[in-house]
């Protein structure tokens, strides 16, 4: 199964996209990986929110395929803990899904619509965090539930 997590928003910066390389080499070694920052397009960016909700998923329909399953996150999501995570991970490869994809809504948050969409949304936590570190923090999350999944060290049970 192939993991891959969609984001809105610019490219990562130095800091970030250093943590996040260092994730995606170790995914790689359980899975096929792969971090697409998706784009709405520049002159989008003086919608009212509820009209940029709106067009973040128009662009996320117009990429999800029949073979993808969409996890959204989302601050009104279930918690789950990183054994969690893996145990969902490893239901999903057992339900032979071909891609699991992980979509980190834009600023103003995640269109209803593509929340009934998915197969499951997911609160990382009631703080609030930059894109930008939610997108290392997502990365990180998805090699502890691999390490975990595969009785690595690091992850101290």
């Amino acid at each position: 199964m192939k993991i891959e997590v969609w984001t809105f928003g610019k490219e990562n910066k130095s800091y970030v996209d250093e943590g996040v390389k260092l994730f995606t080499k170790r995914i790689k070694h359980y899975a096929p990986f792969e971090m697409k920052i998706l784009s709405v397009g520049k002159k989008n960016g003086k919608l009212k929110p509820e009209d940029l909700k709106k067009k973040e998923a128009e662009v996320v329909f117009e990429k999800l395929t029949t073979n993808q399953t969409l996890v959204t996150l989302d601050e009104k999501g279930k918690s789950l803990s990183s054994v969690g995570l893996s145990k969902f991970i490893a239901t999903r490869q057992l339900a032979s899904d071909k891609t699991l994809v992980f979509l980190i809504g834009g600023a103003y948050g995640v269109d209803d619509k593509v929340l009934q969409k998915s197969l499951k949304v997911v609160s990382l936590s009631a703080l609030v965090f930059p894109h930008q570190i939610v997108r290392l923090i997502m990365v990180e999350q998805i090699y502890r539930a691999f390490s975990i999944l595969n009785h690595q060290p690091y992850h101290h049970l």
